[in-house]
């Protein structure tokens, strides 16, 4: 969802900017990519060290800035280029699903703001499976509640994180980095925007 689908990455590094800044220190461009696509539990263990917290003050920051990324996604979200046209063209003909290691309520505020409510056959979260990316277990329990094999299935992703959480399930996977720095050589493709697959489809 994050950075793919939506353009929301840049609502997350406000979010975690103001987090650190409330806390007395300047979140960087290298921690955003550090964390982008990441667990809640990574990130969280992420920015305690980098504020110089125990670990034990994981938990209480990722609740502070998923509460500020609310307030961004209560605002207008926008699709990437290309998204709304692509899921608007496949609605009806294949099966589509999201994978987010987002929690429901940030996944449920997005696709609302964005207008994506009901394009999906099936949502979800890190709430629901065990381990979130780069863990198989999102992209499998979403060809599950698909009923579709993950041999036939194709995922698209963003990050080096839902590439490996792709492949490990048995997808194929197409890649559509937002960022140049961002590792998608396990990727089959890579594309430069989902504009890209409009022609295809």
């Amino acid at each position: 969802m994050d950075g793919l689908l939506l353009e929301t990455e840049v609502l997350w590094q406000r979010a975690e900017a103001r987090l650190f800044e409330r806390h007395g220190a300047q979140f960087t461009f290298e921690d955003k990519l550090t964390v982008m696509g990441t667990s809640a539990a990574f990130t969280g263990e992420f920015f305690a060290r980098r504020l110089g917290y125990p670990a034990d003050r994981a938990g209480s920051l990722v609740r502070e800035v998923s509460d500020l990324m609310l307030a961004e996604l209560q605002a207008q979200v926008e699709a990437r280029p290309g998204a709304a046209e692509l899921v608007k063209r496949l609605r009806g003909r294949v099966p589509l699903a999201l994978a987010s290691n987002s929690p429901r309520f940030l996944i449920d505020a997005a696709l609302l703001s964005a207008g994506f409510s009901d394009a999906f056959d099936a949502v979800v979260s890190s709430e629901d499976v065990a381990l979130p990316k780069p863990a198989p277990d999102l992209y499998l329990l979403a060809c599950k509640r698909l009923g579709v094999a993950p041999a036939d299935a194709l995922a698209l992703e963003d990050t080096s994180s839902g590439i490996a959480a792709a492949k490990a399930a048995g997808m194929a996977c197409i890649a559509v980095p937002q960022f140049a720095e961002t590792d998608v050589s396990a990727a089959d493709r890579v594309i430069d925007s989902l504009e890209e697959l409009l022609v295809e489809a």
